[in-house]
C-alpha cells in the first residue's frame, strides 16, 4: 500500500499522515462522529444549540482523533495477527512498529483534556467509558476483543459519543433505553464485523464471540441483538424501532441468501450512514416542528 512506510520510522511527514489517516478507517468514520450528530439533534431545544461550541468540539473529536486512537491502539496490539489477514493488504492498513503510531495514538486519547471544561461535567463520564473502553478492548491485561462475550459487550463504545453529546448540550443525561438500545445495536454490529475474520483469528488462535458462535450461529446472535435493541427503541417512540429494523431484516436476508460476509461487511457503512442520518433528520424534525 502506498500509504504504509516500510521503515519504523515512517517516512517523511506526508506519509506519516496519510498512514494515520488511512489507519482511521474513513470509511467508519461516522460511526463515531454520527451518533454525535444524533445525540445533539435530540438533546437541543433550539436550533443554535446543533451548533454549541460543546457540540462542535466533540464532533470534530469523534471524527477523526478518536478514531487514531481506537483504531490505532487496536493496530499497534494486533500486529501479529494481523499479518495473516487480507483486509490488511488493500483496505486498510498494516501496521510495521512505525514509532509514531503510539505516540499518535497518545496525543489523541489525552485530546479531551483540552476541551473536557466546554462539555461539561454531565458529559465526562461518557468520555472517560470511551477511553477506558477503547484501551480495554484492545491493550493487555485486560484485551477484552479476545474475551467473548465481552468484546461483544463492549462495543457499547460506540455509543457514548452520542450519549456525551446529549449530555453536553442537554445538561441531562440521555434516556436509558436509548442508551440500551444503541447498546445493542454496536453488539450486534461488532459481531457481524467479526464474521470476516473468523479463519484469520482461528488460524492465530484468537477467540471472539464470532470464532466461539462460527457463522451461521453468528448470524442469530447478531439478528437477536438488533431485534433487541429495535425494541428498546421503539419502546422511546414506534417509528424509531421500526427504523431499526432494518438491521434484523438485512441479516436474515443475508443469511437465507448465503451473500458472502466480506461482501456484506463493505455495505454497513453506506446502510448505517442513511440509518443515521434518518435518525437525526427525526431529531431535528422534533425540534423545528415539535
Amino acid at each position: 500500500m502506498s500509504s504504509e512506510p516500510t521503515a519504523a520510522g515512517g517516512g517523511s511527514v506526508g506519509d506519516q499522515l496519510s498512514y494515520l489517516l488511512t489507519l482511521s478507517r474513513p470509511r467508519f468514520w461516522l460511526y463515531l462522529a454520527g451518533p454525535v450528530l444524533v445525540g445533539v439533534a435530540y438533546a437541543a431545544d433550539a436550533v443554535g444549540d446543533l451548533f454549541a461550541p460543546a457540540a462542535v468540539a466533540l464532533f470534530a473529536y469523534f471524527l477523526l482523533p478518536a478514531n487514531v486512537f481506537l483504531y490505532g491502539i487496536n493496530d499497534v496490539y494486533d500486529r501479529e495477527i494481523d499479518a495473516a489477514n487480507p483486509k490488511k493488504e488493500d483496505r486498510e492498513a498494516r501496521y510495521r512498529g512505525q514509532g509514531y503510531v503510539p505516540l499518535a495514538v497518545g496525543l489523541c486519547a489525552a485530546l479531551p483534556l483540552l476541551f473536557a471544561p466546554l462539555v461539561g461535567t454531565a458529559a465526562l463520564p461518557w468520555l472517560v467509558a470511551f477511553l477506558v473502553l477503547g484501551t480495554a478492548y484492545s491493550a493487555p491485561p485486560a484485551r477484552l476483543k479476545t474475551t467473548p462475550p465481552l468484546d461483544s459487550i463492549s462495543n457499547g463504545l460506540y455509543v457514548t459519543p452520542g450519549a456525551a453529546a446529549y449530555a453536553a448540550v442537554a445538561g441531562t443525561q440521555p434516556p436509558l433505553l436509548a442508551i440500551g438500545g444503541g447498546w445493542l445495536w454496536a453488539m450486534g454490529m461488532h459481531t457481524f464485523s467479526a464474521i470476516p475474520d473468523i479463519e484469520p483469528d482461528r488460524e492465530t488462535g484468537i477467540r471472539t464471540t464470532a470464532t466461539v458462535l462460527g457463522e451461521r450461529r453468528s448470524y442469530a446472535y447478531c439478528g437477536a441483538c438488533w431485534l433487541a435493541s429495535a425494541a428498546a427503541f421503539g419502546a422511546l417512540d414506534v417509528r424509531l424501532g421500526a427504523l431499526m429494523l432494518v438491521y434484523p431484516a438485512l441479516v436474515g436476508s443475508i443469511a437465507v441468501a448465503s451473500v458472502a460476509v466480506d461482501r456484506a461487511y463493505w455495505w454497513f457503512p453506506a446502510i448505517n450512514t442513511v440509518v443515521g442520518t434518518l435518525l437525526t433528520m427525526g431529531g431535528l424534525w422534533r425540534l423545528l416542528y415539535g
